[in-house]
């Protein structure tokens, strides 16, 4: 059984990404992470909050040394988020929408993931700290998937990754895109994080990217090939895969971008 966050919750947010971590709590796609526009988090429950915690993050030079976990009755579930210093406390009712905090950096992140609400689910009878054990999510709107040849122009970058201006958003702001494989659309870090997902699209048993097969996909969840991705004939770590309401364009990301805005990149898949 899955939890579905509803569109008019996932307007709140510029992007979401179902797949797009290493971590245990994403695994088969059980949390989503909420892309918000401000360094404040809206709330994307409603509920009585039943604890907020601190917990240990990994040690990242570039990160807080602890995150935190909200937890949200909602009455059905248990919603558990993380990555928000919290500006509510246990007792006290949230709707969604409500300024529950200010975002955190935390450990858990690459260093190419901007901030972002964790979310997941839990029955009431399960453990809401451990990190395993959430219910899968699904999305309530349809994702419009934007074929892709793997090129692309530089618009954007950051020290550890570049955006191209392509596939292209046929309408910011109007609805959510991401990029296609069988007329769904891929989502997580290939190949960098061992799982990623296929939202949507026709039944398939390989998922492709830009032409090329890129995985296995069980569900909707796809376990990517041994592969080395490439721009401009240099190895990168790789391509975030997420669902955008504002913008589009693929994400190459890794130590290893070396590309400047302006650049003319095409992106290939060589196999291990």
């Amino acid at each position: 059984m899955s939890v579905t966050v509803p569109a008019d919750v996932l307007a709140r947010y510029y992007r979401f990404s179902l797949y797009n971590s290493p971590f245990d709590a994403h695994d088969e796609g059980c949390a989503i992470d909420l892309y918000p526009e401000s360094e404040r988090a809206p709330s994307p429950v409603a509920g009585e909050v039943l604890d907020t915690r601190r917990v240990r993050a990994p040690s990242k030079p570039y990160a807080a040394e602890h995150d935190y976990l909200i937890l949200v009755d909602t009455g059905e579930h248990v919603a558990r988020m993380l990555h928000v210093n919290p500006s509510v406390e246990a007792g006290e009712t949230v709707a969604v929408g409500d300024d529950i905090g200010e975002l955190v950096r935390a450990g858990f992140f690459a260093p190419w993931v901007p901030n972002h609400v964790h979310l997941g689910f839990r029955d009431h009878d399960a453990n809401p700290y451990r990190a395993a054990g959430s219910l899968p999510v699904a999305v309530g709107v349809d994702v419009e998937p934007l074929p892709w040849d793997g090129t692309g122009t530089v618009v954007e970058t950051g020290e550890t990754w570049a955006r191209l201006d392509s596939p292209t958003h046929p309408a910011p702001g109007e609805r959510f895109v991401g990029v296609e494989s069988a007329g769904g659309v891929l989502d997580g870090g290939f190949p960098h994080y061992e799982w990623g997902g296929l939202l949507g699209g026709a039944e398939t048993t390989r998922a492709t990217l830009a032409g090329d097969p890129v995985g296995t996909v069980d569900g909707r969840t796809v376990a990517w090939d041994s592969v080395t991705v490439r721009a401009n004939g240099d190895p990168v770590t790789g391509l975030a895969l997420f669902c955008s309401r504002d913008d589009a364009g693929a994400k190459l990301v890794g130590e290893g971008v070396d590309v400047a805005v302006g650049d003319a990149v095409e992106v290939t898949v060589d196999r291990d």
